[in-house]
């Protein structure tokens, strides 16, 4: 039977980034996700649930989550659930379900031309690219902080 491990969120991010580095000098950016549900039951009453996530990204697109997102902005990722089990200082077991980051999308305002920022990664964290090369297409340059080349999510 063949394996697939694929999660596409699209929420708010519900604090600021934490940057930090591995030893061999990877960035390495932690942040959490709310993503709301609403809908109405069976009583006709307006219901909502929201689901908080826990993200991770590696190399430039951990540097350009870090420099461009903060609490509150809205954001599309698209990667992998990785599972965690440590032992903690008081010696109960822990463990943790994170969203690993493998492409991402600036969504809400400062979009131009319908183009966002969207980077991609391997099963390894990825090293920042040699080059970058905004897309053009014939539409309007979108915002410096926003053209950080590779491919959008086609919806």
């Amino acid at each position: 039977m063949a394996n697939y491990n694929k999660v596409i969120l699209a929420g708010n991010l519900t604090r600021d980034p934490q940057l930090s580095y591995t030893p061999s000098q990877t960035p390495v950016v932690d942040f959490g996700m709310a993503i709301n549900r609403r809908w109405r039951g069976q009583d006709g009453q307006q219901r909502e649930e929201t689901c908080f996530v826990d993200c991770r990204s590696f190399g430039r697109q951990a540097e350009v989550l870090n420099q461009y997102m903060s609490k509150g902005r809205p954001i599309l990722v698209e990667g992998r659930l990785n599972f965690s089990q440590w032992e903690g200082k008081d010696g109960q077991k822990r463990s943790k379900l994170r969203v690993i980051v493998e492409q991402f999308q600036f969504l809400g305002a400062g979009r131009a031309g319908g183009q966002g920022a969207s980077q991609a990664a391997g099963d390894q964290p990825a090293a920042p690219p040699a080059t970058e090369a905004p897309q053009n297409s014939g539409q309007e340059t979108p915002p410096p902080e926003f053209d950080e080349g590779g491919e959008g999510i086609p919806f």
